[in-house]
C-alpha cells in the first residue's frame, strides 16, 4: 500500500491511483495546494501493485550513452506560431498524428481556467492544448483514455511534463509502436492553488475571465506576458517579470516539493520527443531569431526520429 512520507519524493502522476484494481487510490488535495495519493484501506486488499508501477520507487532505466539530437525550429504558420508558446511545433505533431486517425493528449484550461488533461480526436481541438500552462495539470483518467486507443490500435500523441510521460509509461507496463510522447524542458510545476488564489484577485475587478495567456507574445518572444482578457472586453497585460504569478513561478517559490529533488532533469529521457524554447538561438543561428517564438527540438528515440522523418 502506498504511503507518502516524503513529499519531495511524489510526483502527483496519477499512475497509481489509476492502476489500483479495486479503485481504492483518490489523488487529494493538500494544504499547498498540490495533489498526493491517499488509500482508502477498507477497500485496499494489499496487492502492492501501486508501488512495483511507482516511477519514483522504481525509475525506468535511461540509456545515457545516446546524446539526443537537437534541432532549431519553428513552425512556418505565422498565426499557429504566434498562438504558440515557442516555436509552434507541437501543433505540426500533434496534427500529423490526427491524420494518421489518431488522439492527441495535453494541458488544457477547464471552465474556471483549472489546468487538467485531456484528449481531441480533431485538428480543430489541438488550439486548447497550445501555449504553455504554468500550473500542475490534474492527469485524472488520461492515462486509461490513452490505454484504451493504443489497445484499439490507434495512434497516440500523449504531451507533459517529464514525471507525467514518466508516470504514463509506468502505468502501461509496456510500450506500443503507435505511442508517441513528448515532453517539455520544464523549469517546475506551481501550485494549482497559488494559481487560483491569482485568479482570484483578477477577478475582484473585472470578474468574468474570457481568456488566459501565460506567454502572449504582443512585446516579442524574450519579453513574453501574461494576459487576460475579461467578458467585458478589458485585457490585462504584464511582462514575465512584472506579473506577480509569473514572479512567484520563476523565483521556484510556489513549486511542487518534488520539483526541487526532479528525478526526470536529464538530457535523456523517457519520451521520444522533447519541446522547449530555444532560448539564445540569437548567439548560435542569427538567421532562426525573429523574436516570434523558436523551439529546441530534441529526439531521443528512433520512433521519434522517423515520426521527424516523415
Amino acid at each position: 500500500m502506498i504511503e507518502i512520507i516524503n513529499k519531495s519524493q511524489c510526483n502527483g502522476c496519477h499512475a497509481c491511483a489509476s492502476v489500483c484494481p479495486k479503485q481504492c487510490i483518490s489523488m487529494q488535495t493538500d494544504n499547498e495546494g498540490f495533489l498526493y495519493p491517499q488509500v482508502d484501506s477498507s477497500k485496499c486488499t494489499r496487492c502492492g501493485l501501486c508501488e512495483k508501477i511507482c516511477p519514483v520507487l522504481h525509475k525506468k532505466p535511461i540509456d545515457e550513452t545516446m546524446l539526443p539530437k537537437a534541432y532549431a525550429a519553428y513552425n512556418i504558420d505565422e498565426e499557429i506560431r504566434m498562438q504558440s508558446s515557442s516555436g509552434g511545433l507541437f501543433t505540426l505533431f500533434a496534427t500529423a498524428i490526427i491524420h494518421r486517425g489518431g488522439v492527441v493528449f495535453g494541458a488544457s484550461f477547464h471552465d474556471d481556467f483549472s489546468v487538467e488533461h485531456s484528449f481531441t480526436e480533431s485538428v480543430e481541438g489541438l488550439a486548447k492544448f497550445r501555449g504553455s500552462k504554468y500550473v500542475q495539470s490534474k492527469i485524472g483518467d488520461s492515462y486509461k483514455q490513452a490505454e484504451t486507443f493504443l489497445q484499439q490500435g490507434r495512434w497516440v500523441l500523449f504531451t507533459g511534463t517529464p514525471c507525467q510521460i514518466g508516470g504514463l509509461y509506468a502505468y502501461l507496463r509496456r510500450d506500443y509502436d503507435t505511442l508517441l510522447t513528448q515532453d517539455i524542458i520544464c523549469h517546475g510545476v506551481p501550485s494549482p492553488l497559488v494559481w487560483q488564489k491569482y485568479l482570484d484577485e483578477k477577478r475582484k475587478e473585472n470578474k468574468t475571465i474570457s481568456a488566459v495567456s501565460f506567454r502572449d507574445k504582443e512585446k516579442g518572444w524574450k519579453q513574453f506576458s501574461m494576459a487576460i482578457t475579461f467578458a467585458n472586453g478589458i485585457r490585462y497585460s504584464k511582462t514575465l517579470g512584472v506579473d506577480s504569478m509569473m514572479r512567484v513561478f520563476l523565483s521556484d517559490w510556489c513549486l511542487r516539493p518534488s520539483c526541487h529533488d526532479c528525478a526526470y532533469k536529464t538530457k535523456n529521457r523517457h519520451s521520444d520527443i522533447t519541446l522547449a524554447d530555444y532560448w539564445g538561438i540569437e548567439k548560435v543561428h542569427l538567421e532562426m531569431f525573429d523574436d516570434k517564438g523558436t523551439s529546441l527540438l530534441l529526439v531521443h528515440t528512433p520512433k521519434g526520429e522517423a515520426f521527424l522523418r516523415n
